[in-house]
Order: structure tokens, then sequence, then C-alpha cells
């Protein structure tokens, strides 16, 4: 299992477009991924629900956790934490 945290800074959070974007990203690999808010110290969910990323009510500030365990682990948690820190382009 490979993790790590990274910090929410764009204005929307992971709110509609930049939730479809991660989930999107997260399906590309074939390892099974986490997402865990905390700053909320709450439950991991799948990387790869958007139903379930949207109701975590992630905001711009919010420490998450991305933790991935497969064959791509490594290069999955890396990809996500790089969308998340570039903002989504905003």
């Amino acid at each position: 299992m490979y993790t790590r945290q990274t910090k929410i800074i764009n204005k929307t959070g992971l709110h509609a477009r930049p939730a479809s974007e991660f989930v999107l990203l997260a399906k590309s690999f074939t390892s099974d991924i986490s997402v865990k808010n905390i700053s909320m110290d709450k439950e991991s969910v799948n990387a790869k629900s958007i139903v379930r990323l949207l109701a975590e009510g992630i905001n711009q500030g919010t420490e998450v956790e991305i933790s991935a365990k497969g064959i791509d682990e490594t290069e999955a948690v890396r990809e996500l934490v790089s969308l998340i820190e570039s903002g989504f382009g905003e």
C-alpha cells in the first residue's frame, strides 16, 4: 500500500467538475484507491465513486490522504496528488 497526504487548494474543493476529474483519473488505475478526509478524521471512501467522494464534503483547505493498493499503487497516488496540488486547473 502506498499513501500520501495533501491539502485541497482549489476554491470549489472536490465538488462537481474537480471530483469528476479526480474519479476519472482514479478509474484509469487498476489499484484499489481510497480518499480519507483527515481534517475531519472521517473513514476512507472509494476514490472511484463520485457519489461517495461528493458526500465527503471536501472543501478548500481540507487535508486528505490518498491511499492505493495494487500493481500501479505508487503511480496512482502520485498522479492523484499531483492533480489535487495543481488546483484542477482553476
